[in-house]
């Protein structure tokens, strides 16, 4: 019998290793898988990180730094040059909006409440005179109301569609007409004889003064707003383009010396060049706008606002004129209850006011009033009223003792009536009126023209002075090739 083989045993307290039984295929023993090495390629960088470095390495050596100041003092000079164009552009259009534009509307405004009032004025005229109504009161009230129609257009015509002026231009328009109706059929009824000729010349007044006149007067508001927000465009100084102007020129002059320690050179050329441009820009800038705020705010005190104070007189002068005229025609039908219960005659309570009025404003006038080619004519306003204060209280006593033909001649007589001191009144402040006009368009001119081709001139200048400092900086270059 043969004896099994025999096999090698493991001393003992040995471990014996146990072989894997890798699964077959094809009844062929499977290789273990490769290990993995990991992989040590560096990733690749982004062109950004690789430019940043670059400017960094750059920035370590002179010719680096030098590329680097010349791009910033560049920098700094053009975007001067470009905010001073802006803000300079912006000012001067705003300064020319005042003059050209917003001065004029308002003056526009000014005559729509004029022309209405004084269209209502002779229409209170011409009905007292009755048959012996004057052509010329007649071709005067014909005037008003063209004046008044054509203004409206004009104010239409550069008035925002949908705002509010707008939509009072549009009221105006309609009630316009209506007022017209109302007078002819006034006029028509007192050629006949008829009283009821005084009932339409009122209701044509009530459509005036609680409807027109309040209405003409929130335009004149509007465009008064419209003038003071482009005065306060035009007038501030560029503080962000001055700003901009001095860092420049620090940065200029930090440059230079920065050239001076390292050469020993006093001057570079081209950075002297660029400081000089840049100076020049911004002393012009600073100096431009000193006279044109000077002449702007001149234009204002002195012009506008005498002019507010005159159309607010003359306004009150009409006013006071076409109450009087209603305190005949009226005969008493229309009453006013003061505060005190007090029952007065609202035309004659309406005329008091209004002179009261006119004085205030008058001497007011004279006050802003800067030479005598502007006093003198609200001299000669002020002393005709007071001559129509004594006539309209002979007037009133007249009226009173019921002589109404004494009192009529005493308001539309040919002799030392009180329509000789209302057209005093009103033509001198038409010429007090039109002095001040010459003032402001005098002072806002200069203001004008204080900042002509400042706009263009900065940015020529700015680019100058840009290429100056890169001319410098790039001289300096030139001597490390």
């Amino acid at each position: 019998m043969t004896e099994p083989p025999k096999t090698s045993a493991a001393p003992p307290g040995t471990a014996v290793p146990t072989i894997p039984v890798l699964p077959a295929q094809s009844g062929r023993p499977v290789a273990p898988a490769p290990r993995r090495t990991p992989d040590t390629t560096p990733a690749r960088r982004t062109a950004l990180a690789e430019g940043v470095d670059q400017l960094r390495a750059a920035a370590t050596t002179e010719p680096g730094r030098l590329r680097a100041i010349g791009a910033l003092l560049a920098l700094l000079v053009v975007a001067f040059g470009v905010v001073t164009a802006w803000q300079t552009d912006s000012r001067a259009t705003a300064a020319g909006d005042v003059l050209h534009h917003s001065q004029p509307l308002t003056s526009d405004a000014a005559d729509i409440y004029r022309s209405l009032a004084d269209a209502n004025t002779m229409a209170a005229t011409g009905y007292l005179a009755g048959l012996q109504e004057s052509p010329a009161t007649r071709k005067q009230y014909e005037q008003d109301i063209r004046t008044a129609a054509a203004k409206l257009v004009t104010a239409a015509a550069n008035t925002d569609p949908g705002s509010s002026s707008a939509t009072t231009i549009r009221q105006l328009n309609e009630l316009l007409p209506q007022y017209k109706g109302l007078v002819e059929s006034a006029r028509a009824n007192n050629r006949q004889g008829f009283p009821v000729g005084g009932a339409y010349l009122r209701a044509a007044n009530d459509t005036m003064q609680k409807q027109m006149l309040p209405k003409a007067e929130a335009l004149y508001d509007n465009e008064n707003e419209r003038l003071s927000a482009d005065y306060g465009n035009a007038t501030p100084y560029p503080w962000f383009a001055i700003a901009l102007g001095l860092l420049a020129l620090g940065g200029l002059a930090w440059a230079q010396r920065r050239n001076y320690q390292r050469t020993n050179r006093v001057l570079n050329h081209g950075l002297v060049a660029a400081s000089a441009t840049t100076a020049v820009v911004l002393l012009w800038v600073v100096v431009g706008h000193t006279f044109a705020r000077a002449g702007l705010n001149d234009s204002y005190d002195h012009g506008v606002k005498s002019l507010n104070v005159l159309h607010d007189a003359r306004i009150a002068s009409l006013k006071a004129r076409s109450d009087e005229n209603l305190i005949l025609v009226s005969r008493g039908a229309e009453t006013k209850t003061l505060p005190d219960k007090t029952v007065v005659d609202a035309y004659d309570w309406g005329y008091d006011q209004e002179i009261a009025t006119l004085g205030k404003g008058l001497k007011l006038a004279d006050s802003l009033a800067d030479d005598s080619a502007g006093r003198k004519p609200v001299a000669v306003a002020n002393d005709s009223m007071t001559v129509w204060i004594s006539r309209h209280k002979e007037v009133s006593k007249a009226n009173d003792e019921g002589n109404y033909q004494k009192a009529r001649s005493g308001v539309i007589g040919d002799d030392k009536s009180t329509a000789e001191c209302f057209t005093s009144v009103d033509s001198s402040l038409n010429l007090a009126l039109k002095q001040e006009t010459k003032e402001f368009q005098r002072s806002a001119g200069d203001g004008l023209d204080a900042m002509t081709g400042l706009t263009v001139g900065a940015a020529v200048l700015a680019a100058l002075g840009a290429a100056g400092a890169v001319l410098g900086i790039g001289r300096r270059l030139s001597e490390y090739r």
